[in-house]
């Protein structure tokens, strides 16, 4: 497969979940990812849960990326942290700000994941692959595009290697922000983060409260489908598939999947794609 391919996994909170997530990877490494990212929780809730995913991916012979949020850190634990990754065996790490708690202000010693990019490059040097977010349709709590840009360029130039982005759904948009992103200089890859539609309540949800825009047209489609779950997984990968393919005719340098501990969608989505 001539286009690298990245998973992304969320630490599952039961045996149940455990033991399903064990299947799903085994039938997504027939895609030969270059990396599986393993999610975070808001205050460190499951970081438990994150690096005990990413042992066991790192067991099964695969190239494991640690999310890592900085909210309410502290250098120690930072410092801390990075060493237990490092002892592991972990290469790769997703540095983020983290969500705020509410009713939480700006604690600890961190503030700006570009913060944390500059003190893992200060502390561990060239030991991992730092990659950062970027938000193609503006991260719902940036004053403005400019200072949401602006944020962006502050972390390529504090030491990230790649940037994932955002699920969105218009080709337009992340295109555009490569472009801005380069006439300030970033040149560092910036790989699209795709979502699988396999559930609208479930897309809608999470779109509402991390800012991913519907474009209207999919948004009342999916809505005149109600309840018919096999239309709603049909027209989600006729979707996403397209999205995909302008992406790839754009010349992305590579696709992370938001998988969502399912196999399914994406296995269907790469098998339609030319990426051979």
């Amino acid at each position: 497969m001539g286009l690298p391919i990245s998973l992304e996994f969320f630490p599952p909170k039961t045996p149940e979940g455990a033991e399903k997530l064990r299947a799903v990877r085994q039938q997504l490494y027939a895609l030969k990812p270059e990396f599986c990212s393993v999610t975070y929780g808001a205050g460190g809730s499951t970081q438990d849960g994150t690096f005990n995913t990413v042992r066991e991916i790192l067991a099964e012979g695969v190239d494991a990326a640690s999310h890592f949020s900085c909210i309410g850190a502290t250098r120690e634990s930072v410092r801390a942290q990075l060493a237990q990754l490092k002892a592991m065996g972990v290469k790769r790490i997703v540095a983020l700000r983290g969500d705020l708690p509410s009713g939480y202000g700006l604690g600890g010693e961190f503030h700006y994941a570009s913060d944390l990019v500059a003190f893992m490059r200060a502390e561990t040097g060239d030991d991992f692959h730092i990659e950062v977010a970027a938000y193609p349709e503006v991260h719902p709590q940036a004053k403005s595009p400019e200072a949401d840009l602006r944020a962006f360029v502050a972390k390529a130039q504090a030491g990230a290697n790649s940037a994932i982005t955002q699920y969105f759904y218009n080709s337009d948009a992340y295109f555009r922000f490569v472009d801005d992103a380069h006439k300030l200089g970033v040149d560092i890859p910036v790989v699209p983060g795709i979502m699988p539609i396999t559930s609208s309540t479930q897309l809608m949800r999470f779109s509402d409260a991390c800012g991913a825009e519907i474009p209207r047209w999919i948004r009342l489609r999916l809505q005149a489908f109600g309840d018919d779950t096999a239309s709603i997984k049909a027209f989600g990968l006729d979707v996403v598939s397209d999205l995909c393919e302008q992406l790839l005719n754009g010349g992305v340098p590579a696709i992370h999947f938001y998988a969502m501990n399912q196999s399914a969608a994406t296995l269907e989505i790469v098998r339609r794609l030319p990426l051979g």
